[in-house]
């Protein structure tokens, strides 16, 4: 009776009012329907259709994950599901590259897939010098290329940082040695200077974890080395670039209290703590934050304020922190996975356990098969572009809605030459005399400013 009752409560998609300015709604309950992805993890990627495509580590026809996309309105379709001979166990989700297909990893594998569902094993780790256990997609840098990382194995056994070039030419980039860090779980991410950052949970001078930076040609720099109290411990989570070129992130654990923290570091390394989470806070911080449309940053607690299902939370540039919504079970539990805000302006992403199996919420033997939720915070829609960095001269794709043919699109104040391609997708040439700053798209519905400045190479 009270898994009917649950079933009820999350096929009526109930809107639940939690600060006076968020409002969160389940969209989809994992486990609705037969052979569903289940346990929906990692990064979610906003598609050229407007869609959103993720990876879950469970469920699938063969039981071992699947790829995923679901519609605004939470209809949720599987595109792909792994049998294990392919690759299992796809925990990082998806990035979406100019190509316009995603890609991902399994424990095992590196690939590629198209929004249609067809998929391309790109590369299958070892477990030697290349590594194994990849737990986060990679990212496509300005140089199209694709870097990740590895959790584990390599050379040391404490995972690698690797490239693949668009022709599929794979190489390791760098081992990690306990000393300089050790266990990546996070994505890296390209910092303004062209220089990749990322964290890993152990490893360094006092095994708590570091900050690292890796140039594309494999040199490491160790920026920071955390202590536990009172900078932190465990950053699983990666980093975000602020529009003040700072780096934002959290650490699962230490901080003043032992909860976790939330830190933000100069691109020399020198790290201060914005905020030590309280006790009666949360806690536990796993996913890192994203900077939305508002110029704060948003990120999730794997541990709740009242019942220790996991919360929502914001905290902005100087330190204000504010919870936004507090996880029941039956709503989901344990948000491991980073938020995505879409380019409409909400906020949405995946919730490891709960959802419709049962209020008490957590992963169990018998099983919770997890949650995706949004959370509109009145933030405003904007555009995306990929990539953020290029020569006068080259294609850019943008991310967006309400496109028709009377759009028009302009780098810093100079107009470029357009084609849209659909009402959410276009593209524009880098036009003679542009600057670095932002772009603007103005559509029948008003005028969308990229949340992040173009910078015009030389």
């Amino acid at each position: 009776m009270r898994k009917l009752w649950l079933f009820t409560l999350v096929l009526l998609v109930l809107t639940f009012a939690t600060a006076a300015h968020a409002q969160f709604s389940v969209l989809y309950s994992f486990g609705t329907n037969a052979e569903d992805p289940l346990n929906g993890s990692g990064i979610v990627a906003q598609g050229r259709d407007g869609n959103l495509y993720g990876t879950a580590f469970d469920g699938g026809q063969f039981g071992v994950g699947a790829v995923f996309k679901i519609t605004q309105a939470g209809v949720v379709t599987t595109l792909y599901s792994f049998s294990g001979l392919d690759g299992a166990y796809p925990q990082g989700g998806l990035t979406l590259a100019t190509d316009g297909n995603f890609y991902g990893t399994t424990y095992s594998t590196l690939f590629k897939i198209t929004s249609g569902g067809k998929l391309t094993t790109l590369h299958t780790f070892t477990g030697v010098s290349d590594g194994g256990e990849a737990a986060a997609p990679p990212i496509q840098a300005t140089d199209g290329n694709f870097y990740g990382t590895t959790t584990g194995d390599g050379t040391h056994s404490y995972g690698t940082i690797y490239k693949l070039t668009l022709s599929g030419t794979f190489t390791t980039l760098y081992q990690f040695d306990i000393t300089h860090g050790a266990l990546p779980v996070a994505p890296l991410v390209q910092g303004t200077d062209g220089n990749l950052y990322g964290t890993t949970p152990y490893g360094g001078s006092d095994t708590y974890g570091v900050v690292f930076k890796i140039t594309t040609a494999g040199k490491l720099t160790v920026l920071h080395n955390f202590s536990d109290n009172p900078d932190g411990a465990t950053p699983d989570g990666g980093l975000v670039q602020g529009s003040d070129g700072n780096f934002y992130g959290t650490t699962f654990r230490g901080g003043t209290l032992g909860f976790g923290a939330i830190f933000k570091m100069t691109p020399a390394g020198k790290l201060t703590i914005l905020y030590s989470i309280l006790s009666n806070q949360g806690g536990y911080p796993t996913a890192g934050l994203v900077r939305a449309s508002d110029g704060n940053f948003y990120g999730a607690n794997t541990n709740g304020v009242d019942n220790g299902y996991g919360e929502l939370f914001k905290i902005t540039p100087n330190g204000t922190f504010s919870v936004l919504y507090n996880f029941d079970g039956a709503t989901g539990s344990d948000p491991e996975s980073p938020l995505l805000q879409h380019t409409k302006g909400v906020l949405y992403g995946n919730a490891l356990c709960g959802g419709m199996l049962g209020p008490d919420g957590y992963c169990s033997p018998e099983g919770t098969n997890g949650v995706f939720y949004e959370l509109k915070a009145k933030l405003k829609p904007f555009v995306t572009l990929l990539p953020y960095s290029a020569k006068v001269g080259k294609e850019i794709e943008f991310l967006g809605q309400h496109f028709t043919s009377a759009t028009t699109v302009s780098f810093n104040g100079t107009p470029a030459t357009v084609t849209v391609k659909s009402s959410t997708y276009l593209t524009a040439v880098v036009p003679s005399g542009a600057t670095s700053g932002f772009v603007t798209v103005t559509t029948s519905k008003g005028t969308l400013t990229s949340h992040k400045k173009f910078q015009v190479i030389p």
